[in-house]
Order: structure tokens, then C-alpha cells, then sequence
């Protein structure tokens, strides 16, 4: 997605008449075990979707702060006891650090709150989005979007969460990914390049 521009000119196009960007992960690679993707398997806390990237999903556990820790999953997972969890790892690491996904789920056990497969899939939905930077992706490919759309060309975005929901709403709306501030003078925000077509698609 971050990559949209340069593609386009490597094809030889300037602008196009329509994007449709669908945010679902593949269930590929929620499928091959080996990728730490699942909570079904036994695996490496690996996650990463480009194998040439470093930063894996046991980097993350064993070297972020507590804090840093506490927001990915408030933020990224909407985890109900984030800060808990947060707390419990940097606990947990200090004995054994984190390696296999397994023993990840096994050191949280008297944390969990709710269904254990629900979870365990918003806490790794989190990761996930932090070791791959999903959302930085997303918003890279929304800004590139408005240079790359011919007038009258359309935009459709296929989000599957809230966190995604908001990023690309804000953008429709204001041509930002965040709420822009309001004119100190007169009140008003920028006015976004692009138009809702449907509220409701």
C-alpha cells in the first residue's frame, strides 16, 4: 500500500480512475503455522508479513516499555484491561523471555478476561499492526491517493476495524487521517480534496 505511487509510475501511470483498497490480512498466512499469526498453532512470535523486515512479535514482548506496551494494546487491540497486561509482561520477561506462542498464552492465563480465543485475537491483532506498521501503511497509500486520482476518480477503501474505520473516515472527511484543528480566527477546518459519494456503503 505504501508503495502505491511508485508502482503506478513504474507501469508508466500518472493517475487512475479508481482505487479499491482492501485491508483484510490473507488468510494465507494465518494458514501456514510456521508464521505466528494464529493463536491456533504452536510457533514463533514471529508476525511479520515481509520476512525481510527485523522487527518481529517477540521483539516487541521482551523490548518495548511497559507503557509502550499498555498503548499498543489499548490502541491497536481496544484490549479491556491493556494496562494489566502490559504489566504482567514485563513481569513474565523478566524470568523467561518470550519466544514461542505457546508459552506467550500460558504466562497470561490468570489475566485473560472474557472468552480466551477473543482475547487472544485482539492481543495479537495489536502485534500484528505494530510489527508490520499496518496503519503507517494505510495512511501512506491514503495520502498518496489524492495525487493519484484523476477529478471525478473514486476511492474505495474495505476496512475491517474500528481503528482502521476511523483512520480512513477522518480522511474522506477532512483529507487527514486525523481531525485537523479548527482556524483560530474563524473556526473552520480545511476543507478535505475529497467528496462522500455513500455515508452508508
Amino acid at each position: 500500500f505504501r508503495h502505491l505511487q511508485k508502482f503506478l509510475r513504474l507501469h508508466n501511470y500518472m493517475q487512475v480512475d479508481g482505487i479499491l483498497a482492501d485491508l483484510g490480512v490473507s488468510s494465507h498466512q494465518f494458514d501456514e503455522a510456521e508464521r505466528g499469526f494464529s493463536t491456533r498453532f504452536e510457533a514463533a512470535l514471529d508476525m511479520r508479513m515481509d520476512n525481510r523486515h527485523s522487527l518481529t512479535a517477540a521483539d516487541v514482548l521482551n523490548n518495548y516499555t511497559e507503557q509502550q506496551l499498555h498503548k499498543l494494546f489499548e490502541k491497536y487491540g481496544e484490549v479491556t484491561n491493556a494496562k494489566t497486561l502490559a504489566k504482567t509482561i514485563v513481569e513474565q520477561r523478566q524470568h523467561t523471555p518470550f519466544k514461542m506462542i505457546g508459552a506467550f498464552k500460558q504466562a497470561l492465563h490468570s489475566i485473560v478476561k472474557g472468552n480466551p480465543n477473543k482475547y487472544f485475537a485482539q492481543v495479537f491483532q495489536a502485534l500484528r499492526i505494530a510489527v508490520n506498521d499496518e496503519m503507517g501503511a494505510l495512511e501512506e497509500m491514503l495520502n498518496q491517493s489524492v495525487q493519484v486520482l484523476k477529478p471525478g476518480g473514486r476511492l474505495a477503501v474495505i476496512s475491517f476495524h474500528s481503528i482502521e474505520d476511523r483512520i480512513v473516515k477522518n480522511f474522506f472527511k477532512y483529507g487527514s487521517t486525523i481531525e485537523p484543528e479548527a482556524d483560530d480566527v474563524y473556526g473552520v477546518k480545511p476543507e478535505s480534496p475529497l467528496k462522500i459519494i455513500s455515508k452508508k456503503p
